[in-house]
């Protein structure tokens, strides 16, 4: 995060404006059951990192903003998860994953695409230093 904004942010500044949309987690706020310290610790320095660029070059017309998702349901999970739950079956660790979120199933790579499209998009040109979850409830339950 911190290379891709310092080499777009220059031509965002000579361009006029420009939209940084980085993606965090739900887990940067909350703690999720999941023993990964070093996940939580990243992923709150996303929000900070995010925060502090966009009040740096607000200025400028340049916002930053971060989107937070809960529990996804993509090809990623399957293997550091399927031990944790499920006891190794992964139709069971989705299962279990899915009763998890208020929604009744986790989120998939497009809800995070949609929110991102928009975050970039000028219909979100006064929305800077957000943190946008996209968690189906997650982060309303999470203790």
């Amino acid at each position: 995060m911190f290379l891709t904004c310092k080499h777009a942010i220059p031509q965002m500044e000579r361009q006029g404006r420009g939209s940084i949309v980085n993606i965090g987690s739900i887990a940067g706020v909350r703690y999720t059951g999941v023993p990964y310290i070093a996940y939580y610790t990243t992923k709150a320095a996303i929000l900070g990192f995010s925060r502090g660029v966009a009040l740096q070059y607000a200025k400028q017309n340049i916002r930053s903003n971060v989107i937070m998702p809960g529990l996804m349901n993509t090809p990623m999970i399957v293997e550091p998860f399927k031990g944790f739950y499920g006891g190794g079956n992964i139709d069971a660790m989705i299962q279990q994953r899915d009763a998890q979120c208020p929604t009744g199933r986790m989120g998939d790579a497009w809800d995070v695409a949609h929110a991102a499209l928009w975050l970039a998009s000028d219909e979100s040109k006064y929305v800077t230093a957000g943190e946008i979850t996209v968690d189906g409830g997650m982060i309303a339950r999470c203790a």
